[in-house]
Order: C-alpha cells, then structure tokens, then sequence
C-alpha cells in the first residue's frame, strides 16, 4: 500500500511548528521542579483536578496496565474544551511526546504539549496497534446497554459526570476524550479494535498545560482492557481493573523563560453573515 502526506502539515514557524527544545528541557530538568499535588483515582471512579498554566501534570499506571479516559476544560471558560477529532488530524490518531491537544472552536490553540512518556518507544505491533488513542471515545451506559441489555454506572462517561459536578459541569460537558496507555487501531474491515495496554508499573504520560485547565480522568472499568467487554465471550474485567496516579508539579521558573499562554485562534469573521441594519435606519 502507498503511503500519502498529511493534509494538515506544519510549515517553518507555522502554528504547528513546535520549539522541541523547550519541551524537552523541561522533561529533563526535573531537579527544580515542586510536587504541589499528588492523588491516586481507584479503580472504576473518576476525579477532576485543576492544573495553573505553565505546570506539568503526570499520569501513572502506579500498579500495572490500566486505562484512563482524560478529559480537558479551559478552567476560566469550559466552553474551550478538548476537541479529539482536531487533535487527531493535526497530530495523529495516537499521541506521544511534542504532540498536542488542541481546543474546540472559536478557541482553537494547543491546551497542552505532551513533554514526555514512558511508552514512546511501543510504536506499533503486529496488529497495528499503538498507544495512548484519540480513533476512539470514552465507553458509555447508552451504548453499553444497547450493546448488553445490562445498566451499568460505572462507564468512563459517568465516572467523568460524577467529577466534574463539583465544578459545576454536568454530563454535556464530558466530551471525546484521549485514552491514556490504551492500545488501538483499526482492522481489515476498517473496524475499530482495543488490545490489552501495554503499560507496566511506573509508566507514565506528561503533559505541560499550556493554560490554566480542569482536567478529569475515569479508570476505564474495562481496566487493562484485556479481556473482552462486549460480544459472546464478554465477561466482567474487575480483576483486570487498577488505579491510576496524578502527579502536578509546579516547574522552575527559569525554565518558563520566554514562554507566555498561546493565543486563542485569529480568526474573528463573521463567518460570511452581514445583518441588516435595524428598520429605523433604513
């Protein structure tokens, strides 16, 4: 099969162009950092945390493999959230270290940069699978009971619901999500497959927040997603299910030299619109 270049490419001090060095500068110089929070979500539940820009945030597999369904809002403005399908086109399906998850319209500017991960060096298996995915969603109680004929509470979708109502979100603010340590691709029949993640004790995903965030993580109650979850040989993963880590680090400063928040998107059209002027000064 021929390969074809990316519709989306960056060019020379384009906005995909990214200062690598910046971001493995601070992947590297962790001496000055300070731990200013450090929790553990448990299996099958969900948590929300915010993270001031110009931090780090990590993600642990702290006992083995396991999966987590991230979520992200602009703290200040929720309505700038995490647009999956975006990312996975300016980026890639699956994510690693220097790429980017970019913010929902009318915003549209990178909320975090990937500084460093554990699991960089996968790449893809025989299957054609790869880790930490954006092809798929978070698992739901709607398609859950369609698929099963079983209510279950415990899908990402609502472990995410649950978190995030402190913050005075509700269930239509939990959108598509990045699944950390999750291995996927897609099969002969263009058809989308899960395999058991590949993470072990201690792995890890960075990201460095680029603007002031909420962010919300659920442990997928499919856990490691190694045993199947629906179909005739579905049974119940518990066994398979862990927790997962959160780490956030304030950096030193002097390595946020130069850096400022990236700007929301230029644009400011009026998407081709022109209103009518009002009756009295026709």
């Amino acid at each position: 099969m021929k390969d074809h270049p990316a519709a989306y490419q960056a060019s020379q001090g384009g906005a995909l162009a990214l200062d690598a060095a910046f971001y493995d500068r601070i992947a590297a110089e962790t001496a000055g950092r300070s731990l200013v929070e450090q929790f553990t979500i448990p299996i099958r539940t969900g948590r929300a945390w915010r993270v001031p820009a110009g931090h780090v945030f990590r993600i642990v597999a702290v006992e083995g493999p396991q999966v987590g369904d991230l979520n992200l809002w602009n703290a200040e403005d929720p309505r700038e959230r995490f647009w999956a399908s975006r990312t996975r086109q300016l980026q890639g399906a699956h994510v690693s270290t220097h790429d980017r998850l970019w913010s929902t319209l009318p915003f549209l500017r990178p909320m975090v940069t990937i500084t460093a991960d554990s699991l960089a060096g996968y790449g893809i298996d025989e299957y054609g699978g790869r880790v930490h995915d954006l092809l798929g969603t978070r698992c739901d109680p709607y398609v859950n009971q369609m698929l099963s004929g079983e209510s279950f509470d415990f899908c990402c979708h609502s472990n995410l619901t649950r978190a995030v109502l402190p913050f005075g979100l509700t269930e239509f603010d939990v959108h598509d999500v990045l699944n950390v340590f999750q291995c996927t691709g897609l099969n002969q029949d263009d058809l989308y497959f899960m395999r058991a993640s590949p993470a072990q004790a201690g792995d890890y995903l960075e990201f460095f927040a680029e603007i002031d965030l909420l962010c919300a993580l659920s442990t997928c109650p499919g856990g490691d997603l190694s045993v199947p979850l629906w179909g005739p040989e579905a049974r119940d993963p518990l066994e398979v299910c862990r927790p997962l880590g959160v780490e956030v680090h304030r950096l030193d400063p002097a390595l946020l030299a130069g850096w400022s928040p990236p700007r929301r998107a230029a644009y400011r059209g009026g998407h081709g619109l022109r209103l009518a002027p009002p009756p009295w000064a026709r």
